[in-house]
């Protein structure tokens, strides 16, 4: 007879800062926390009274692990459609103390920033697990200043504080409008999108007014008919967008997040902006956009003035929302359906900076905001007295 071994769970291990995900806001987090002299976290169990006394307790460097999901390096940008071309993508900002390499327009932009963040986690070193996913972020006790559970795939973690870096691509928003489970075609969001080719000979309906949407109404009326909605009047930009103008469009969607209010997206304040590409598509009447259908048939959708538009396909290009399901414990969310933020802080809970969240969900934000969220953190975690002796080990 064969005695069953009962399943040993991983050991519990301990960090005093735990990282979640490593696309551009939890490598710039992760860089930031390493100028700050943290150290990687033993990747085994380790003794709690180490690490119980703040960063750097009992007379060690404090440490620090990212968690990361994906099967490799890259973040979302290893799910992007091969057409999205380094030429075509909006501006990526250089990640922090490591400079781009050389930029081929006509690469995929997938494997060129795929391969870049990879370079860069290995020449710095930065203490990146994969694939782990979390599950849960819970607090250990009611002590207001006691340490946090991460439960994860591959066992728990314990952590004084918490730099939530999770992005919005593995949560695709899709609207809910009348007789849409009736369609006979095929309907599939931008997330799942591939190349335009697969939609050849058949009336694709495209649906939202952001960047994502024109792009792929440019991409795919070039094989075949397309139709394009939007729930408001697109907003089109002349002018270049300057940096006075990101600033200001940032400080619109910090203000929302400050006040508790789910972010709205920088390009939903900034307009679209015109490329010669999309001129181009103008011209071609591409761009010739319909007020939102009022219902979905089984062989197309009806429009607001009644008449019928028959499509094959209908692309939902209706963006994400923040990932978050696993803070659902910590009961951030507050009356206006957001997280009310301090900066990256969590206004109701200062053991838990959101990056690229909100104002930093930008290429540019993500890496202001990695750094903003260590500096929080370190004056969090540090006393008056040992704060010198933790800065004075910055590159």
């Amino acid at each position: 007879m064969k005695l069953s071994v009962p399943s040993q769970e991983p050991p519990l291990r301990f960090a005093d800062v735990v990282v979640i995900g490593a696309g551009q806001a939890g490598l710039s987090a992760a860089y930031h926390l390493q100028r700050r002299g943290f150290v990687p976290a033993a990747a085994t169990g380790s003794d709690p009274a180490s690490a119980s006394d703040g960063p750097g307790g009992a007379g060690r460097p404090p440490t620090y692990v990212v968690l990361d999901a994906e099967d490799g390096p890259g973040g979302a940008w290893r799910h992007r459609w091969k057409s999205l071309l380094m030429a075509t993508v909006n501006g990526i900002s250089d990640l922090p103390g490591i400079p781009q390499p050389s930029v081929d327009p006509r690469e995929a932009s997938s494997s060129f920033l795929s391969r870049y963040f990879g370079e860069y986690e290995a020449e710095l070193g930065l203490a990146i697990q994969r694939p782990v996913k979390v599950h849960t972020v819970s607090r250990e006790d009611i002590n207001p200043a006691g340490r946090l559970r991460i439960a994860t795939s591959g066992g728990a973690w314990s952590a004084q504080a918490v730099i939530n870096a999770t992005g919005t691509w593995t949560r695709p928003f899709w609207p809910i409008y009348p007789g849409q489970s009736s369609f006979r075609g095929r309907q599939l969001h931008v997330a799942d999108y591939v190349s335009a080719e697969e939609f050849r000979g058949q009336h694709v309906i495209v649906v939202g007014g952001g960047i994502s949407a024109v792009g792929l109404l440019d991409e795919i009326s070039k094989v075949t008919g397309t139709t394009w909605f939007t729930r408001r009047e697109p907003v089109w930009r002349d002018a270049a967008f300057d940096r006075q103008a990101g600033h200001d469009a940032v400080a619109l969607v910090e203000e929302r997040v400050r006040q508790g209010l789910p972010p709205q997206s920088v390009v939903a304040v900034t307009g679209l902006i015109w490329t010669p590409a999309l001129r181009a598509a103008a011209a071609r009447g591409v761009l010739d956009r319909h007020p939102m259908f009022t219902g979905i048939e089984p062989g197309g959708v009806r429009l607001a003035e009644g008449s019928f538009q028959a499509a094959d396909v209908i692309l939902w290009a209706t963006g994400f929302r923040a990932e978050l399901e696993h803070l659902a414990p910590l009961h951030l969310r507050g009356p206006g359906g957001g997280i009310a933020m301090d900066g990256t802080r969590v206004a109701a809970e200062p053991r838990v900076h959101l990056v690229g969240y909100g104002p930093s969900s930008s290429t540019i934000g993500a890496n202001r905001a990695g750094r903003a969220a260590v500096a929080g953190i370190v004056n969090l975690l540090t006393g008056p007295a040992s704060r010198p002796a933790l800065q004075s080990t910055q590159a």
